[in-house]
């Protein structure tokens, strides 16, 4: 039986499980028709920008002129690890603990993390979210993601788009609602996540002074929820 011996001398495959037309053919050759052994300069050049990245984008490779079947080929290869839907890492990559907020903002970079994903971002919260909150203008559907699960609060106006930070993570601009906006979006979105939840986020905000009363009013106002809060506000206050 004939086997393919490559460079250092070690058996590849078979040559019965190689096709007909490449029987013949030098490694060389074999290696350019093979999609499981990426040879081309395109090939080499992705690892390195998967390195620099962090996550890798499908989108990424259009800045390189590199086309984006040589995902497919990395992956098979093993040299790519697929994350989700047009995301790819170095296999072995260590896993941070924003490692979903990552994937959801490489592929929705226009969400902002709102509610209990906020709260944990800002250590406000002990609790882990089984889901990743996300908010989006008015209109918008829902990204579609192989993971992680999201939910979705669609926002308008000066609601939406006032109280965005953004913070670096992983090579990946998160936007994030500050803490003030958070705390007002959680009595505003109340009946989703539950008062109990909005009250302890604002009792935790004041103690650690991650917000000031100020800015709490002024995002109470933006999202016409003044009336709600005050009450809770001259609780803590006195506390």
């Amino acid at each position: 039986m004939w086997w393919l011996i490559d460079a250092a001398g070690s058996p590849g495959r078979r040559l019965q499980d190689v096709p007909i037309f490449l029987q013949n053919a030098t490694l060389s050759e074999y290696m350019e028709h093979d999609t499981a052994m990426p040879a081309d300069t395109h090939s080499q050049h992705v690892p390195d920008l998967a390195r620099q990245k962090g996550l890798l984008r499908a989108s990424d490779l259009d800045a390189i002129d590199v086309p984006r079947v040589i995902l497919t080929r990395l992956t098979a290869a093993g040299l790519l690890d697929r994350v989700g839907r047009g995301l790819y890492r170095l296999p072995g990559h260590p896993a941070s603990e924003h490692e979903g907020l990552v994937v959801v903002a490489a592929k929705v970079p226009q969400a902002v993390f709102c509610l209990l994903t906020s709260l944990q971002f800002h250590g406000l919260t002990t609790q882990l979210p089984r889901h990743v909150w996300i908010a989006m203008p008015r209109g918008s559907h829902a990204p579609r993601m192989d993971w992680p699960p999201i939910r979705m609060v669609q926002m308008t106006g000066d609601a939406h788009a006032t109280g965005i930070e953004e913070h670096l993570r992983d090579g990946v601009t998160l936007r994030v609602y500050s803490v003030a906006k958070t705390v007002v979006d959680c009595f505003k979105h109340r009946n989703k996540i539950g008062l109990d939840v909005a009250m302890e986020a604002l009792k935790d905000a004041r103690r650690t002074r991650k917000a000031s009363a100020d800015d709490l009013w002024r995002y109470a106002k933006v999202c016409r929820v003044a009336n709600v809060m005050l009450p809770y506000m001259e609780v803590v206050a006195h506390e």
